[in-house]
């Protein structure tokens, strides 16, 4: 039954992944209607809103329908018995990914996460490293937010400060996993962190203003501040968490010299993005934000684009049996007939010619395999094959 083993893995990488993708959209899709909803409510005019309690409303139309969401400034007089909660889109986008990395990374770290080129560290190491990198950026950040996140100017504080530290996390990430695994890392840091703003700030402090209503005593309206804040946050990290999370198919971003600068300017450009259409929701678009974010994308690849290629004169193109011999001892130990990652197999010449254009992908152009480099190939080796490959269609 070993032959269904990697079957398996994949079959249950394709489940979470595509759970994690729904949940995920139906998390971010909340949090940008209520952004956007949040910013878009006027003062009602009529005084029986107001009476109730009432700071802002707004009309709006969908489906064929009339909608007339109400904002209360703290909480409504009595708590209606249908109240919803928004919670288990964040609750189950965080522990699918979670269960997504540790089959995709954890489970093969020695491989996924490691690059001897970054930090030569055992797998093990790694696992440790890539826990603590998800639990201290949650503290660091949380104890950030209680330290400047009261008194004048705090929202400024406090974003200087966190994007200060996610400037310095990225480099960590960085500089001890391989690059593949640092850009993700970082993603799964800061979304480990929004969810950890739902799960300790936004949910038990709507939970204490419903209990002091429930008891007949004025609720605290520090919790809601305290929630906008955290939601203000996660509405921020979204696209620089996004593109974290589809990194992994673009080897030019984490490959690239001084990767981690690469990764802060497109993080810098996501989040600059979404302030941008936070304050078109205001009627108030702040234009120099979009063209800061565009500038940061376009010296982002221009930083990143290949050099000219320099043209060397091949008389005799490599053989296949030199092609081999290097599959044979680089990329064989996983694409065989036992162990077949992506259901690939290496270990026979003929597999090697009807792979030769995926090898050609994987191997020269986008140098993602083998993975984390864990099997040493050499740029020498990368030629040969890349002459190989030519060779072949001419």
């Amino acid at each position: 039954m070993e032959y269904l083993f990697p079957f398996f893995i994949d079959s249950l990488n394709l489940i979470l992944r595509g759970t994690h993708l729904v949940v995920g959209i139906a998390w971010i899709g909340a949090s940008f209607y209520f952004v956007w909803l949040d910013n878009s409510l006027h003062p009602p005019k009529e005084a029986a809103l107001k009476e109730l309690g009432v700071s802002g409303e707004l009309w709006a139309v969908h489906g064929g329908g009339f909608y007339n969401p109400q904002k209360y400034a703290i909480a409504p007089k009595l708590i209606p018995n249908n109240l919803h909660w928004f919670y288990w889109e964040a609750y189950s986008t965080w522990l699918s990914g979670i269960a997504l990395f540790t089959v995709s990374y954890l489970a093969n770290a020695s491989v996924m996460l490691v690059d001897a080129r970054v930090a030569d560290i055992s797998g093990n190491v790694a696992i440790a490293a890539a826990l603590a990198y998800l639990t201290v950026g949650w503290l660091i950040y949380n104890q950030l937010c209680k330290f400047f996140g009261v008194g004048p100017k705090a929202d400024k504080k406090v974003a200087i400060c966190i994007f200060i530290y996610i400037i310095i996390a990225t480099w960590i990430a960085c500089h001890v996993f391989s690059g593949r695994a640092a850009f993700l890392m970082t993603g799964a840091m800061m979304a480990t962190i929004m969810a950890a703003n739902v799960f300790f700030w936004i949910i038990p402090g709507q939970k204490k203003v419903i209990a002091s209503i429930k008891a007949g005593e004025a609720a605290d309206p520090v919790h809601g501040m305290i929630g906008k804040q955290r939601s203000v946050h996660n509405t921020f990290f979204t696209l620089p968490v996004l593109f974290c999370m589809i990194s992994n198919h673009y080897s030019m971003t984490y490959q690239a010299k001084d990767n981690w600068l690469v990764l802060v300017m497109i993080m810098t450009s996501g989040a600059l993005i979404r302030y941008f259409f936070v304050s078109r929701h205001k009627n108030k678009p702040h234009y120099p934000s979009l063209i800061i974010s565009i500038v940061l994308l376009i010296l982002c690849f221009w930083k990143i684009a290949p050099d000219r290629p320099v043209k060397t004169v091949v008389l005799t193109p490599p053989t296949i049996e030199k092609v081999e011999a290097i599959i044979q001892e680089r990329c064989v130990v996983c694409h065989n007939n036992q162990i077949a990652n992506k259901n690939i197999r290496l270990n026979e010449r003929q597999l090697i010619e009807d792979q030769a254009a995926l090898i050609h992908q994987q191997v020269v152009v986008s140098k993602i395999m083998p993975m984390g480099n864990a099997t040493n190939i050499t740029d020498e080796e990368r030629n040969l094959i890349d002459l190989w490959f030519q060779s072949r269609s001419k």
